[in-house]
């Protein structure tokens, strides 16, 4: 493998100014919910939808859309998941069920509609009252990382509700998911270091700190920050965003192999960024923005801009059975209409938590706001690879100076956000579990409207019942540059 040093950062881009915190492990209780979502965003989010601002508005009318957010989804549990060929594949069926568990909480903290959780309870204890294996090709590691993070991730949003088997969940997640996960990143499935692109790495670097949140369990947490910092496969920041130009722009090396490959890459560092920033960890900031820089390259990239590569060389095959090389020398060809649902997240950090100039970023998720979820993305399971909704979950105002240089805090379970107690018990395994949008159905009460920027660019507005959705598509158009 060709390791090649990161270089000239020294006339960084306007925007990584802002230095963040050292990254460190918070210490203390852990923050729940804490993964994707605090009690602060769902409390934004109920809130914003209520008083119909955008784009919140429309990124929840995609939610009430989406097949998977009906109360009335069964779920359909396997004790054995299969993924890879030459297996009797079954793990839609499972992608399926955690999507529609995901959807159906966020709606529930979103409305206060009790079926909508219990909805996402009965899938939940479903699965862990009859999943015991996760079989297959060597893609058995990627239902470990994509489904683990993803599962731990609907959990989180019912930990505490009235009837979820959250220790009988959490052993599932412990005994079924994380022994894969953990042996991917020790191991390799015996194979080379390199023979796996980032993706694999970072799926399971994923649901090692997903299953670690869930479980209020440190040393897994830990082991998964490390392995973003100092992994030695390509998951690893600096072997994933290995070459920085002097123009602020960072290589995302699997931009060589092709772009959906590179789409997914950066949202799952993105989601593993999140989760630990909401447990008060920066990995955002870490190494002077060095995921910020690999971001902004390829939203560049996927809009259609040119964009340096360094060519990259790397081993593959295993010791002992084959081996070979395969050398990436330019970034592969992308189609600029190629949409998942991974900017909102990413943007608003960069550009609301942390106030800064990310031009690429706040351009691309323009272009694809409203972002929908799982099932609106197509078909197949790549539809599927994250959770989606970010523009109804992550949207937020610019953070002032002050807020910009603060370090993550994670909040301890039971405490609010605001100080101030207002959005009901914190959901905990001890107490039972309580929507941010209130009871009965009640929405929660009105909040100020706090847009980030980007967001006037999609010119979207949303009407009642599920709202009707209005796109007004020559002026995204031209805002977003097509």
């Amino acid at each position: 493998m060709l390791k090649i040093a990161g270089a000239a950062a020294g006339a960084a881009a306007a925007g990584t100014a802002v230095a963040a915190a050292p990254a460190a492990a918070a210490g203390g209780v852990f923050a729940h919910p804490g993964m994707l979502h605090t009690r602060a965003d769902l409390r934004r989010m109920a809130a914003e939808v209520k008083a119909g601002a955008e784009p919140y508005a429309a990124g929840f009318a995609r939610l009430t859309a989406n097949r998977h957010a009906q109360s009335t989804w069964t779920a359909n549990p396997q004790a054995t998941v299969y993924r890879g060929s030459g297996t009797p594949e079954n793990y839609a069926t499972l992608y399926h069920d955690i999507h529609a568990a995901y959807q159906n909480a966020l709606r529930w903290h979103i409305t206060g509609i009790t079926a909508h959780a219990d909805t996402a309870r009965d899938i939940l204890n479903a699965w862990s009252a009859k999943l015991t294996r996760l079989d297959g090709s060597a893609d058995r590691f990627l239902a470990s990382g994509l489904y683990g993070y993803q599962f731990a991730n609907a959990a989180e949003l019912v930990r505490g509700h009235d009837g979820f088997e959250l220790a009988r969940f959490q052993k599932m997640m412990l005994d079924v998911f994380h022994p894969l996960s953990e042996d991917f990143l020790a191991h390799h499935n015996g194979s080379y270091i390199t023979n796996y692109w980032a993706n694999w790495d970072l799926t399971n670097i994923a649901s090692v700190l997903a299953i670690g949140i869930l479980c209020d369990d440190r040393a897994k947490v830990d082991r998964a920050v490390e392995y973003f910092k100092h992994g030695a496969g390509m998951g690893s920041v600096k072997n994933a965003i290995p070459v920085v130009y002097a123009d602020g722009l960072a290589e995302w090396v699997e931009a060589g192999r092709d772009q959906g490959h590179a789409l997914l890459g950066v949202g799952l560092m993105g989601t593993i960024c999140e989760m630990a920033w909401n447990q008060g960890i920066d990995l955002y900031g870490y190494d002077d923005s060095r995921f910020l820089k690999g971001a902004q390259y390829v939203a560049k990239w996927s809009l259609g801009g040119d964009v340096p590569y360094t060519s990259y060389t790397r081993k593959k095959g295993a010791p002992g059975i084959w081996s070979g090389s395969e050398t990436a020398s330019a970034a592969a060809a992308v189609d600029p209409a190629m949409a998942r649902p991974i900017w909102a997240m990413i943007t608003n950090h960069y550009t609301g938590r942390r106030g800064l100039d990310a031009p690429y970023l706040t351009k691309i998720a323009a272009r694809f706001a409203p972002e929908g979820g799982g099932g609106d993305y197509g078909p197949n399971s790549g539809g599927f690879d994250q959770l989606g909704f970010g523009t109804l979950a992550f949207t937020r105002p610019r953070a002032t100076a002050v807020q910009a240089s603060a370090a993550p805090t994670a909040v301890a379970s039971g405490v609010s956000p605001s100080g101030n107690g207002s959005a009901g018990p914190s959901v905990t395994p001890s107490s039972a579990a309580s929507p941010l949008g209130g009871s009965g159905g009640d929405l929660a009460a009105t909040g100020s409207s706090g847009l980030s920027a980007w967001t006037a660019a999609t010119g979207v507005a949303a009407l009642a019942g599920g709202f009707l959705l209005l796109r007004r598509r020559d002026r995204a158009r031209r805002d977003a540059g097509e």
